[in-house]
C-alpha cells in the first residue's frame, strides 16, 4: 500500500466507494457503535469443537450454545440468499453462514459490506457439508467501516519495507508475522517467570541519565526544560542496578528499552530491549550457567524444543555451551600469529593490515585483539558459545582476573555468530573504577564518542560497598530472532526505525 496521494486510481477508486457507504452510514445514525459485548473468540471454538466426528452438525445444534463474537471479515462469499463469510480475531478466523431469511434487511446491508469492515455477529454454532466449524449467524451488526482496501489475499503485503510500515496491515494479512510477536510477549512473560521463581526482583530505573553510562556507546541527547539541564536517554541500566545492589537488592532485574545513537541494520535498531541483571555473591561463572538456564528453559516453555533453525543453521541450545577464551579462540583462527605476540602492538598492527582491518589512533592490544576476533572468529560461531576473558581495555566495567590483570572475568555468548548476551563479575573496586573511567575520558577527548563519561556518584556507591556480584545482559531482540528463525532484527520489532517517507 502507498500513500493515498499516489494511490493508483482503481484504489483510490475503492477508497472513494468506501467512503461513499461511511456517508450512508453517517445518514442513518451512528456510524461506529460501541454497544456490542463479545463472549467468544474464534481459536477457543476451534479448538472445542476440533474434533469433527463427536461434533457433527447436529450435536452442536443440540448444544444450544448463543455465540457472541467481533472480528475483521477477511473472506465474503454472496451466493444469492446465502452467503459465507469468514472473520478474524485475536485467536484466529471462523466462518460465517447467513440467510437472508434469517437476516432480513440485515442481509440486505451485509452484501455492501467490505473485506476489512469490523462486524458482530450472534448465533449458534453448526458444521459445513465440508466439515467445517460455522457460526449460523441469527444477527449481524457492522460496527467499523474500513475506508482502505486490504492487501490481495493471494499477494498480501509483500513488500517488505511496507511491511514494517504498515505493521497494522501486516498483523491482519501475515499471520506468521503475528505468530511472531505472539512469541516474543511468550519469551519474555517465561523469562520473567524464570527470574522470579529464582527470588530475582523486577525493578525500574531512569530512561534519563544525567551521565550516559554502563556500556561503550553513543548516547542520544534531549533536554529538560525546566531544570536547563542536557540529558541522556540511557545507553543501559548498568549503573544504576548496581546502585541498587550496593543498597542490599542482591538479586535484581530489568527488562528494560535502551537507546544507541548508532547505525541501523539486520541486528541493530536505535532503541532495544534488554534484560540486565545482577546477583550478589556469584562470579561470571555462575552467571554463565544462569545465562544458559534461562534461554533454554524459555525455548522448552515456547516452543516445546531446543532443537532450533535459524537462517538455513540448525542449533541445538540443549547440549552445555561451549567456553572459550578469546586468546584461544583467535589463536586458532589466526594461525601465523604467536601467544607471545597477542600483546605485541607492532605485529598485531601488522596483522590486521593484512586483514583489511582499519584501527583508530590510540588503540591498545586489548582493542586490536578485539577487532581481529570480531573479523575472524564471530561469524563462526553457530552453536552457543561464551567467549571469556575480554582484555581490561574493551571491558571498562569488569572485574580483573586474579591471575592475569589485564584480562576481565567476562563473557559474550555469540549463537549463529550473533552476540546474543554479555556478562561479567563485576568490578567493585572504587578505586580501580575511577582509573578505569578517567582512561575512558581520556580516549573520549582523543575522539571516541563511545567511550564511557566520568560518573564521580557511581564511584561514590562503589566506596559503600557493592558485594561481589555477577552481572548479565541478554538482548531480547536478537533472542527473539533466534527462537523464531527470523533474519532481521525488524521482524521482531513491531515499530522498528524507518526513515520518513519521501526522505
Amino acid at each position: 500500500m502507498t500513500d493515498e496521494t499516489t494511490l493508483p486510481v482503481d484504489e483510490n477508486q475503492l477508497i472513494a466507494e468506501r467512503r461513499g457507504k461511511l456517508k450512508h452510514l453517517r445518514e442513518q445514525g451512528v456510524a461506529f457503535p460501541n454497544d456490542f459485548r463479545r463472549a467468544h473468540y474464534a481459536g477457543d471454538l476451534q479448538d472445542e469443537f476440533a474434533d469433527k466426528d463427536q461434533w457433527t452438525a447436529e450435536a452442536l445444534d443440540a448444544t444450544g450454545r448463543v455465540i457472541q463474537m467481533a472480528g475483521r471479515m477477511v473472506l465474503k462469499r454472496v451466493m444469492g440468499k446465502a452467503s459465507f463469510a469468514q472473520i478474524q480475531d485475536m485467536t484466529g478466523r471462523i466462518q460465517l453462514y447467513l440467510q437472508a431469511s434469517t437476516l432480513e434487511e440485515s442481509y440486505e446491508a451485509f452484501k455492501a459490506w467490505d473485506i476489512g469492515d469490523i462486524i458482530a455477529v450472534e448465533g449458534s454454532l453448526t458444521r459445513t457439508k465440508t466439515g467445517e466449524l460455522s457460526i449460523k449467524a441469527t444477527k449481524i451488526k457492522l460496527l467499523t467501516k474500513s475506508l482502505r482496501p486490504l492487501p490481495d489475499k493471494f499477494h498480501g503485503l509483500s513488500d517488505v519495507e511496507q511491511r514494517y510500515r504498515q505493521r497494522y496491515v501486516d498483523l491482519i494479512v501475515n499471520p506468521e508475522a503475528r505468530d511472531v510477536f505472539v512469541k516474543r510477549s511468550k519469551i519474555i512473560s517465561a523469562m520473567r517467570g524464570w527470574l522470579d521463581a529464582r527470588r530475582f526482583l523486577e525493578v525500574e530505573t531512569p530512561m534519563m541519565h544525567y551521565i550516559p553510562g554502563g556500556a561503550t556507546a553513543k548516547p542520544f541527547m534531549t533536554h529538560h526544560n525546566a531544570l536547563g539541564l542536557d540529558l541522556y536517554l540511557r545507553v543501559a541500566p548498568e549503573l544504576y542496578l548496581k546502585r541498587l545492589t550496593v543498597g542490599g537488592m542482591e538479586r535484581i532485574y530489568e527488562i528494560n528499552r535502551n537507546f544507541r545513537n548508532e547505525g541501523v541494520s539486520t541486528r541493530h535498531n536505535p532503541e532495544f530491549t534488554m534484560l540486565e541483571l545482577y546477583e550478589a555473591y556469584a562470579t561470571y561463572s555462575e552467571i554463565m550457567d544462569l545465562t544458559e538456564g534461562v534461554i533454554r528453559d524459555t525455548a522448552k516453555q515456547v516452543l516445546g524444543t531446543t532443537e532450533l533453525q535459524w537462517e538455513g543453521n540448525a542449533i541445538d541450545i540443549g547440549p552445555a555451551f561451549r567456553r572459550w577464551s578469546m586468546t584461544d579462540a583467535v589463536l586458532e583462527h589466526n594461525p601465523d600469529i604467536k601467544r607471545e605476540d597477542l600483546r605485541n602492538i607492532d605485529i598485531m598492527t601488522a596483522h590486521c593490515q593484512r586483514l583489511g582491518i582499519k584501527l583508530k589512533k590510540g588503540y591498545g592490544w586489548g582493542k586490536i585483539l578485539l577487532e581481529v576476533f570480531e573479523k575472524t572468529v564471530e561469524h563462526t560461531l553457530i552453536q552457543p558459545t561464551f567467549i571469556t576473558d575480554h582484555p581490561v581495555e574493551v571491558s571498562p566495567l569488569a572485574r580483573a582476573n586474579d591471575h592475569d590483570a589485564e584480562l576481565t572475568d567476562r563473557f559474550e555468548l555469540f549463537i549463529n555468530g550473533k552476540e546474543i548476551a554479555n556478562g561479567f563479575s563485576e568490578l567493585n573496586d572504587a578505586e580501580d573504577q575511577a582509573a578505569r573511567f578517567q582512561a575512558q575520558v581520556e580516549q573520549k577527548e582523543g575522539g571516541d564518542d563511545e567511550a564511557m563519561h566520568f560518573d564521580a556518584d557511581y564511584i561514590r556507591a562503589l566506596e559503600v560497598g557493592l558485594p561481589p556480584t555477577g552481572g548479565l545482559g541478554i538482548g531480547i531482540d536478537r533472542l527473539v530472532m533466534l527462537l523464531t528463525d527470523s533474519a532481521s532484527i525488524r521482524d521482531v520489532l513491531l515499530f522498528p526505525y524507518m526513515r520518513p517517507q519521501g526522505h
